[in-house]
């Protein structure tokens, strides 16, 4: 009997059963953390990247965090960049460098990035990038009279160049520089009639009369003493005649290499992978072995910036529709995150 009361009372007795934690929030573009995660990222694909322009982060676009255990996180980033004004072999912090701005003919890039957190530590398991300039339309649109990004085959860019070069190498004959790559060149007809240039330099073994005495001879600097640099060039035609030329040598940095230094450039000749744009992409520059070539699988739960945008606004405008609370101020979609310079 006594065993049958015990049953009884234990039968009635409250079951505690374990409740799973509730997921955590879904992170925000504009969280601390999404930004921690998406400077890692741009500081890699600037690492990564062996031609053209620094890129700075204008937006996060979207995030997505798939935890994997303790103190163990993959992060899934959509990342708006625009290019800066500093090269790549630039020795300059990114936060020292400036954006371009819409009106002198701005670059946007698109990344996906993947990234692990483990122990608090970010490492990047993949990435997928890509970038393009602005259409000339829209830039005439909004300044008529604005330059706009020229080919950079284009004979009076070439032309502009060769002869920058020419003036630098006949003014310092102890330094003979040669062209590594022309980093954009722009053209504008009014008021002024004119062509601009940017465009990476390196210092050779060869004095400017050893060019000249055996130009096939002259190479770079081997890795331990090379020495890069960059250069402005413009040429005006009306309504007056004007050129102007000025390059920057950065000094020897331990590590700092470009590694297509392409066919004899030093006659001012762009080098054969350097024809046939108007900008530097990403695609192109962004060139690690692993990282470059990821597929679209490994972003799948990552969406286009433009749906994205779409659907936000979509959002909004139901919102708008839907009768609120007094008083209620319906909390902003966590992505896309905020515009930090413009948008294209």
């Amino acid at each position: 009997m006594k065993a049958l009361v015990a049953f009884i009372l234990l039968v009635q007795l409250p079951v505690h059963r374990a409740v799973p934690a509730a997921p955590p929030p879904p992170l925000g573009c504009d969280d601390p953390e999404s930004e921690e995660a998406a400077e890692f990222a741009v500081n890699y694909i600037n690492g990564h990247s062996h031609h053209g322009y620094k890129f700075v982060l204008n937006r996060i676009e979207q995030v997505r965090v798939l935890r994997q255990g303790s103190n163990n996180e993959i992060l899934l980033l959509e990342l708006d960049l625009l290019e800066t004004k500093c090269h790549i072999l630039d020795p300059k912090p990114l936060a020292n460098c400036s954006v371009r701005t819409f009106h002198e003919h701005a670059v946007e890039g698109d990344c996906d990035v993947k990234l692990q957190k483990l122990n608090g530590q970010f490492s990047v398991l993949a990435s997928k990038c890509h970038s393009n300039a602005d259409s000339a339309e829209d830039i005439r649109d909004l300044c008529p009279d604005c330059p706009i990004l020229e080919w950079q085959n284009d004979t009076d860019v070439l032309t502009t160049v060769s002869r920058a070069l020419n003036d630098y190498n006949s003014k310092n004959p102890n330094t003979y520089l040669r062209l590594l790559e022309i980093g954009r060149a722009v053209r504008q007809y009014h008021p002024v009639r004119m062509v601009s240039v940017e465009f990476a330099v390196a210092v050779t073994n060869c004095t400017a009369q050893q060019a000249k005495d055996n130009l096939e001879a002259c190479q770079l600097l081997p890795e331990d003493q090379s020495n890069f640099g960059f250069c402005t060039a413009t040429t005006v035609t009306e309504p007056s005649q004007d050129f102007t030329a000025e390059c920057q040598l950065y000094g020897h940095q331990p590590g700092v290499t470009y590694p297509h230094p392409g066919q004899d450039t030093s006659a001012g000749l762009v080098p054969s992978d350097g024809q046939g744009f108007i900008n530097h992409n990403l695609r192109i520059s962004h060139n690690n072995p692993v990282a470059s070539e990821s597929s679209s699988s490994e972003f799948p739960s990552l969406v286009s910036a433009k749906s994205v945008a779409k659907r936000a606004a979509a959002e909004v405008a139901q919102h708008d529709k839907v009768p609120h609370q007094v008083g209620f101020v319906a909390p902003p979609p966590p992505c896309p995150g905020k515009i930090r310079y413009f948008r294209i």
